[in-house]
């Protein structure tokens, strides 16, 4: 919250500045803010809330039901007996009130346990969604790390052009070198212009979809902070403590939770077959005023006649029969457990697949960073060669930009390597179910 109230407070004071705001992001601050901030964690959040207020009104159910009543009723023509003798009240007043009690109410007790089990889903489903959201923060995260490793050493290469263009083009103006030479310099500067453009927009879109996973609105300007390469260490000891335990995925435990869900359901309409015992009370107080009878009450004209009985009892209602339908709703819900059964053996075949190829990819891109890490070596030593060669005069242009080509693709390919096992150990902690 006290995060919450600094960010909100910067976006206001830079907004009264007439700047725009910045904010600079480590991981575990993007993760921190997205739990916070983002609709669908919040939404998930309000789900279980929900759920608590449906327990507390099956809960209510078993409390006593306490209703009163009032009535005025105005006679505008009377019954009439044979003589003109009429009977019944011009005006009557009655209060009346009601209490019943539950004693014995089997389906209440049942639904009871169904809502906890809702209420477990409801819990599972905000897990889910956490889960989730932090993998897809961290490779939105990764994803502009990479774009800026690899902004990064594309505008290292385009200065190491430039430098053997501007070394070329001296060559040339004192007829040291070919206008080939020169034009095939040129020809690699420009090159690379486009996949600059290309990498710069990357970087602009990996930012508006970690702004969206954060709800930063758009206008606000952020910067992430590590390097890739940075990460080789996080690599070489990301690989402890990985097993293809399942137990903890949320999709398997989600179908769990809706087999029982089912279960207790089932166990909810059983009930419905079971007597169910109540207390009930009523009280009421009724005022009438009568036209007095003959010879009852001389003629002093309308009285009042008051009355207040009390009642007391209990009710027992036995199911007998209803046309079938609660055996048939019973039957649909058995239908509904067995087919969710069969998906739930499929899912967990599907998961034990993720996770091994999730485990295999993450093997994978560790061991292309190895070789990777390897190959940069190897290519920073041919360019340093072809480029002392080519300035001896004893190489070409063409061994040198080839060199270079290659030194540069193997920087990438070694920032490529390490995201693509960042990412493959995000997509893995999802699989798995495991929480920050």
């Amino acid at each position: 919250m006290m995060k919450q109230t600094i960010l909100t407070l910067g976006f206001v004071l830079a907004g009264f500045a007439g700047a725009s705001a910045q904010m600079r992001l480590s991981l575990s601050e993007a993760v921190d803010l997205a739990l916070s901030e983002n609709p669908t964690v919040k939404v998930a959040e309000l789900e279980v809330q929900r759920y608590d207020y449906v327990k507390r009104q099956t809960w209510g159910n078993l409390l006593p039901q306490l209703s009163v009543s009032g009535s005025y009723s105005r006679s505008i023509v009377k019954s009439e007996m044979r003589g003109g003798i009429s009977f019944g009240a011009d005006n009557t007043f009655a209060v009346q009130g009601d209490l019943s009690l539950p004693l014995f109410a089997p389906q209440v007790y049942r639904t009871m346990k169904l809502n906890d089990t809702q209420m477990a889903a409801a819990v599972e489903a905000a897990r889910a969604s956490r889960i989730t959201l932090v993998a897809e923060v961290k490779k939105a995260f990764y994803n502009i790390l990479l774009a800026e490793q690899s902004l990064a050493v594309l505008r290292e290469s385009q200065a190491t052009v430039q430098r053997t263009v501007d070394d070329t083009e001296l060559q040339y103006n004192n007829g040291l070198a070919s206008e080939y030479d020169l034009l095939t310099a040129q020809v690699q500067l420009s090159n690379l212009q486009p996949t600059i453009i290309q990498t710069e927009t990357s970087i602009r879109l990996a930012k508006l979809l970690l702004k969206m996973y954060l709800s930063i609105p758009e206008e606000v300007e952020i910067e992430v902070e590590g390097e890739l390469d940075a990460m080789r260490d996080q690599v070489l000891a990301g690989t402890d403590g990985l097993t293809a335990d399942i137990s903890e995925n949320s999709d398997l435990r989600t179908l769990e939770l809706q087999e029982m869900l089912l279960r207790r359901q089932l166990k909810v309409a059983n009930a419905s077959r079971l007597p169910s015992l109540g207390a009930f009370g009523s009280a009421s107080y009724t005022g009438n005023d009568m036209e007095p009878f003959m010879g009852m009450g001389g003629n002093d004209g309308p009285k009042f006649f008051w009355t207040h009985p009390i009642t007391v009892g209990v009710q027992l209602s036995v199911p007998i029969f209803a046309g079938l339908t609660k055996m048939n709703k019973s039957r649909e819900i058995k239908n509904q457990i067995s087919q969710l059964s069969l998906q739930r053996s499929y899912a967990e075949e599907q998961v034990g697949v993720q996770v091994q190829s999730a485990l295999n990819d993450l093997l994978t891109a560790r061991e292309k960073m190895f070789a990777q890490e390897r190959t940069v070596e190897q290519a920073r030593k041919a360019y340093a060669i072809s480029d002392t060669r080519y300035r001896a005069g004893a190489g070409t242009i063409l061994e040198l930009n080839s060199a270079q080509l290659a030194q540069t693709q193997a920087q990438l390919n070694f920032s490529q390597a390490i995201y693509d096992y960042l990412s493959a150990k995000a997509e893995y902690d999802r699989i798995v179910g495991r929480e920050e």
